[in-house]
């Protein structure tokens, strides 16, 4: 995949009140915390994905739609 199919816009949905909104995923790294604009909640990746995105946006991590897998980043918690 070119860098150029890299999409860097996804929308985040909370699952506690449903607030969605577009956020810039970073290139370069995983994003493992996101506080919803709409109730406050402190989301964190399920299970098995390596960040917010993969868990709740429209869109995963730059890292995984460049076929690096999930957690392939350092610094994973």
């Amino acid at each position: 995949m070119t860098d150029r199919s890299i999409v860097h816009e996804s929308t985040l949905t909370c699952p506690a009140c449903g607030h969605a909104a577009s956020v810039t995923m970073r290139n370069d790294a995983c994003q493992w915390f996101y506080e919803c604009l709409g109730c406050g909640e402190i989301l964190r990746p399920l299970p098995g994905d390596c960040c917010v995105f993969c868990s709740y946006g429209t869109a995963p991590c730059p890292p995984v739609q460049a076929g690096e897998g999930c957690g392939s980043r350092t610094g994973r918690n």
